[in-house]
């Protein structure tokens, strides 16, 4: 007598590949909302930047960094080498000198308790004082006079944000702005580029690093 061959039929193959769906739509549309996740924190980034602005300004009628009297306005804060109250937050955004005010911005704001974070002037490479962003790409800001890293901006100051996906940079740019990242008040270039004018949103490359730049 014939031994009778086993295996799975047409309902339980079906069932298996509906199951194996089921899990791939469920990973998908995970990493999608973790995305989603990411760019709603580095938007959220630049938006309590202009807070922190704006509020100190409100409570000491000065701008943080550029502040010299801030020793007098909040315990233990250091007045920048260039605090001279002149309405310019100086210094590049992503300085590495401690003395600059767009480095000495980032205490004044805390020890006024407007942002949360180190009271520790450090801006030494790899110091852990500089805000970081979602993918630990650096944050910073400086007045728009001495500007450099985007081209033809215009504004008072620009909040930057680097190591930022190409995918999220268009992202966060409809978010942000006019949702083309070569004009308005956001945008973009390659991280790699020391100087030039915003990247096309249909050129940039979703997987390459890229700085995104917003004025105000």
């Amino acid at each position: 007598m014939k031994k009778q061959q086993s295996g799975f039929t047409l309902i339980e193959l079906a069932i298996v590949l509906v199951i194996i769906g089921l899990l791939l739509g469920g990973v998908l549309k995970g990493q999608e909302l973790i995305n989603s996740a990411k760019v709603k924190n580095m938007a959220t980034d630049f938006k309590n930047i202009q807070v922190y602005i704006y509020g100190y300004q409100d409570k000491f009628k000065a701008l943080p960094g550029d502040d010299h009297s801030a020793a007098t306005h909040v315990t233990g804060a250091t007045n920048a080498a260039n605090g001279s109250q002149n309405g310019i937050i100086q210094g590049q955004w992503n300085t590495a000198t401690d003395g600059d005010e767009s480095c000495v911005f980032w205490q004044h704001v805390r020890l006024a308790g407007l942002a949360p974070g180190s009271t520790v002037v450090n801006c030494a490479a790899g110091n852990t004082y500089q805000p970081r962003n979602a993918d630990g790409g650096l944050i910073g800001l400086q007045s728009v006079s001495g500007f450099t890293k985007i081209t033809g901006m215009s504004g008072a100051y620009a909040i930057c944000s680097d190591a930022i996906l190409g995918k999220f940079a268009k992202q966060l740019d409809t978010a942000l702005d006019d949702g083309e990242t070569s004009t308005g008040s956001f945008r973009a270039v390659l991280s790699a580029t020391a100087t030039g004018a915003g990247v096309a949103s249909a050129a940039v490359v979703d997987s390459d690093s890229y700085t995104g730049c917003l004025t105000f």
